[in-house]
């Protein structure tokens, strides 16, 4: 009998915050992605500009978005400029 792995072990729960919405959770990496969330470490990379959304929100009004749409730091909201310096801070500024 073969038994699968537990995909949990040795994770750690991680604030997730959508930039869309704002929704704040802490989940387990694996529950995040379980739930559709657009986070590290199952989608994307720490410290690298992608969209951080929660399974309910587009990504078309994220950073990630913006900057693909020829943003500048210029231009970019409060809201943006904060998911940057979130960003630039992971994992250590997303723990509980």
């Amino acid at each position: 009998m073969s038994i699968a792995p537990d995909r949990t072990a040795g994770e750690r729960a991680l604030r997730h915050i959508c930039e869309i919405c704002g929704k704040d959770e802490v989940l387990l990496p694996s529950e995040a992605y379980d739930g559709g969330w657009d986070y590290p470490p199952l989608m994307g990379a720490f410290g690298t500009i992608s969209a951080r959304t929660c399974g309910d929100c587009p990504i078309d009004g994220t950073l990630w978005w913006a900057l693909l749409s020829s943003a500048t730091a210029a231009n970019l909201t409060a809201s943006q400029l904060a998911t940057l310096e979130r960003i630039q801070g992971e994992p250590e500024s997303i723990l509980p």
